[in-house]
């Protein structure tokens, strides 16, 4: 990690762009749009001439990383797209036709070298956090067969090794950032898990575990059922978010969204280190999401209440 002063600049870049991100202002405006000329002429108005303020995912990732290029903290943001990507190519490969319509940008990986490394089995050649999980989920893909597992596998390593990277990072906003993820994530498996009768054998490839909700804690009670797992996670400080399962999947989606935006808005207000340009990034993320939800939720012919309710908080 750089000294606190190494992206003052960086800093002082991004901030500069926050004023094209959108606002609650617009969500509301973008929400009353009666065409999609109206709804882009809306977005377009915020944003002005300024085509790298976050309209695309991978735009703003490019300005960011290009402020910061050497940041290995700013790359853990994108382990998630690595994985999946990891995930797509093997599954590709078994099925023998091209991955890239499932890959997922931005990310770290050179995309147009994956799927021959994995061919060759040169593992090596893969960045150091990914290694060890490709050469499993490979193996274990063509002993069973079974997509479902490998998936799990997979994105149980993602948890894993971000938490791991986090804590040895030191760094507060990203354990905080990793923490949270592992504990939405494992929640969520631990009550599908729950509701579809699992065993213990894919309960210990699917739940990763973290700092707050032990592995084993949280497996021993997903065996019990759902009003076991809930009873189970009422004595932990996450009981009343968790219980939004019972009645929204999507509500909880957007609680454990929103947490990750808390972490995000703290790490605003600081003037220099790696963490507002990861928190712009996140912004960025934050506002693709909630532009799809507008878009989705209009299309169904949703209502405004509704549309409101699943709206994720927002950085500006």
């Amino acid at each position: 990690m750089g000294s606190t002063t190494s992206y003052a600049s960086a800093v002082a870049a991004v901030k500069a762009m926050e004023s094209a991100l959108l606002n609650y202002s617009d969500m509301e405006q973008l929400i009353s749009a009666a065409t999609d000329t109206e709804f882009n002429a809306i977005i377009s108005a915020r944003r002005g001439s300024d085509a790298s303020a976050g309209s695309e995912l991978a735009d703003a990732w490019e300005v960011v990383h290009g402020y910061a290029p050497d940041c290995r903290e700013l790359e853990m943001l994108l382990y998630k797209y690595d994985f999946h990507n990891l995930k797509a190519a093997l599954k590709a490969m078994i099925a023998d036709c091209e991955p890239e319509p499932y890959y997922i940008r931005p990310t770290n990986l050179d995309l147009g070298e994956l799927s021959p490394i994995l061919k060759a089995k040169d593992y090596d050649l893969l960045p150091l956090y990914l290694r060890e999980t490709a050469e499993k989920a490979y193996q274990l893909l063509t002993d069973t067969l079974d997509g479902q597992l490998a998936d799990s596998f997979i994105d149980t390593a993602t948890l894993t090794v971000l938490q791991d990277s986090a804590e040895k990072s030191g760094n507060e906003f990203l354990k905080n950032y990793a923490r949270i993820t592992a504990v939405c994530a494992d929640i969520k498996t631990a009550y599908r898990c729950a509701r579809m009768n699992k065993p213990r054998s894919f309960l210990e490839i699917a739940i990763a575990g973290s700092a707050d909700l032990d592995k084993e804690a949280l497996i021993r009670a997903a065996l019990t059922g759902t009003d076991g797992l809930f009873n189970f996670l009422d004595t932990t400080i996450y009981g009343e978010k968790a219980r939004l399962l019972e009645s929204s999947t999507a509500a909880f989606e957007k609680w454990c969204d929103d947490e990750v935006m808390e972490i995000a808005r703290s790490a605003r207000l600081q003037a220099f280190g790696f963490e507002p340009l990861a928190a712009y990034y996140i912004a960025a993320r934050a506002e693709q999401k909630n532009l799809r939800i507008i878009r989705v939720c209009k299309e169904c012919g949703a209502d405004r209440e509704t549309i409101t309710e699943r709206l994720r908080l927002l950085y500006v």
